[in-house]
């Protein structure tokens, strides 16, 4: 049975309305109908003095119809899009053509484009994600929607009704991963199944009505080819990390919002191996790892009654228990940095995690606040001590004031202790030497000269440290962006490439 039929809708046969007064004209009492009775113009912006354009109100209604008489259950069961939007395609045409109104084939196209993104997707945010360019959709209230694109932010011209459209699509996100969003908690941290970072909060703590936030994923996580293509490490920078993965050294990857920590953890997970069980613990799932043995850990929040809340923390001991060769958490931000670092202390190598930070230095100092945050009263020696201990290396990795490029800006070994302070040393750096006059930065890759005290473990883990890595003099100059006649970017590197990079890759 098609959807039409499910619909009630059958050739010759209008809707089932009272006397000969078609659908969607409802009496007003004075004797006049709806505006959906009378030939309008569509794209008046202010009809009848409302907010909404008469376009929008014949979608609305509509979509309405539509949705009170059609079968959910069965519009469920049909797997295949183009047959899906073909059912519903036909459905809204059998309806525009009971209604005496004046549509172009575009006005009519829209129409049935946003009934079938209202059904079955994300509504008017659903355009946003056809588009690969973008990654980050920012909704702030109904009537403002941001977008990034190549790291530059573009309001666009989309719209929702109101606020109760917005939190229509927000419970859709959230529903579906059994998450709850509502006046008694009016924050929530959630996810598509495309992997993508959704974060919706509502009033009462938004101001200006449900602000949603969306940070996307690409379809097929990028590996560290796509990395070296896009200039964020260099060939040598990539041997070094691949090396320090395999030897199952502690990573830790700092970096600022969008600077691509995630990324980068994605990207190296691909050097685990493959015999190897890695559990991962996320506050909302993002990382996909490239391994077959790997189990995914998620936290919970709270219930209705405040009961049943899963922090981080209680995911890391437990995980303990599950036997893994490697513990990697997507993001340490409390109390369970304690709880990672004694798993690294106690035979759990090989971990990798993520922190926000501005400098290695700096992360950790955040390192140190989260222990106190786990109510332990360590000295501060003590707690240093656990952080030199544990990690072996601190990458850097940051996005550019240009807002285009992520760069892994430093990678430090920490050497171990001096009096009360953490020693580090830089073994690879990006330094900034300039901005050229369209406003993208100018830099190079160089190693600082400093061979790592842990390369003897690489050795013995079968990887080769060359000494021309760490020569001072093989740096990787970074220029602008070049342009092609056909108007494409490129990246534009110089001939000092780094010697014997070929032996490495």
């Amino acid at each position: 049975m098609g959807l039409r039929e499910r619909l009630g809708l059958e050739a010759g046969r209008t809707s089932p309305e009272k006397g000969d007064q078609k659908a969607g004209e409802k009496s007003s009492g004075n004797g006049h109908s709806s505006p959906m009775s009378k030939k309008v113009n569509p794209l008046s912006r202010r009809a009848r003095g409302d907010s909404l354009t008469a376009l929008e109100r014949i979608k609305l209604d509509l979509h309405r119809k539509v949705i009170e008489a059609v079968d959910l259950e069965e519009l469920n069961k049909i797997e295949d899009e183009a047959t899906l939007k073909d059912e519903i395609r036909a459905a809204t045409l059998e309806l525009l053509g009971e209604e005496n109104v004046e549509l172009s084939t575009i006005q009519r196209d829209r129409i049935i484009e946003g009934i079938f993104y209202e059904i079955t997707g994300l509504g008017p945010l659903e355009p946003l994600f056809r588009d690969p360019d973008i990654t980050d959709i920012l909704v702030n209230g109904p009537h403002q929607v941001f977008i990034e694109r190549k790291g530059k932010l573009k309001e666009t011209d989309i719209n929702f009704r109101d606020d109760s459209h917005v939190m229509v699509v927000i419970d859709r996100i959230v529903s579906r991963i059994g998450r709850r969003i509502d006046e008694s908690s009016p924050m929530v941290d959630a996810r598509l199944p495309d992997g993508s970072r959704v974060n919706a909060i509502i009033p009462p703590l938004a101001l200006d009505g449900p602000m949603v936030s969306i940070r996307r994923f690409g379809a097929r996580p990028l590996l560290i080819e796509d990395l070296l293509n896009n200039v964020t490490l260099t060939q040598a920078m990539a041997y070094l990390l691949e090396g320090c993965v395999q030897a199952k050294l502690n990573v830790l990857i700092s970096g600022g919002t969008g600077s691509g920590k995630t990324t980068l953890l994605n990207a190296l997970s691909r050097f685990i191996g493959k015999a190897e069980r890695t559990v991962t613990i996320e506050d909302a799932a993002e990382l996909v790892l490239q391994q077959e043995h790997v189990v995914r850990l998620e936290t919970r929040p709270p219930n209705a009654e405040g009961r049943g809340e899963v922090v981080q923390r209680d995911l890391v001991k437990n995980a303990l228990r599950m036997r893994p060769d490697r513990i990697i958490v997507g993001e340490v931000r409390g109390a369970e940095a304690l709880d990672m670092l004694q798993a690294m202390n106690t035979g759990h190598e090989g971990s990798l995690t993520t922190i926000h930070s501005n400098s290695p230095r700096d992360a950790l100092s955040r390192l140190e606040t989260m222990i106190l945050m786990a109510g332990t009263n360590l000295p501060d020696r003590a707690m240093r001590e656990q952080i030199a201990s544990a990690l072996d290396v601190v990458i850097q990795v940051s996005r550019l004031s240009d807002g285009t490029r992520r760069r892994v800006t430093s990678i430090c070994e920490i050497v171990g202790m001096e009096g009360e302070v953490v020693t580090m040393q830089e073994i690879y750096q990006f330094e900034r030497m300039g901005v050229s006059p369209d406003g993208d930065v100018i830099g190079r890759f160089r190693p600082t000269g400093v061979r790592p005290t842990f390369a003897h473990k690489l050795e013995v883990s079968g990887v080769e440290m060359p000494t021309e890595m760490f020569d001072q003099s093989a740096y990787h100059m970074v220029e602008p962006p070049a342009k092609d006649d056909s108007g494409d970017d490129h990246q534009k590197s110089s001939a000092d490439e780094l010697v014997g990079t070929e032996r490495w890759s």
